[in-house]
């Protein structure tokens, strides 16, 4: 598989940011390796819904809401970026 770009990080970041109208947090807040959510960027299960439909409308990638494997997609930057590259539609 290849590298995930920077770009499609800083993409992601303005993505989460717009979506769930994070006013007070810039990309730069953001750190890839940093779980998105309950430490690191706080986010919660209602975040969860509402990036995983942003992804869906953006990238056309669909996930199971209560799978293990959409879990680990979600820990992080570096991981949901991972997944995007892997499973978007082009």
């Amino acid at each position: 598989m290849s590298p995930v770009s920077n770009d499609l990080e800083l993409e992601l970041k303005h993505l989460i940011i717009d979506t769930l109208e994070l006013e007070d947090v810039t990309p730069d807040d953001i750190d890839r390796d940093e779980p998105l959510f309950v430490e690191g960027l706080g986010l919660d299960s209602i975040d969860a819904l509402e990036l995983g439909l942003a992804l869906q409308k953006t990238y056309g990638i669909k996930l199971d809401a209560d799978s293990e494997e959409s879990r680990h997609h979600f820990a992080d930057l570096k991981s949901l970026a991972a997944l995007v590259e892997a499973r978007r539609v082009k």
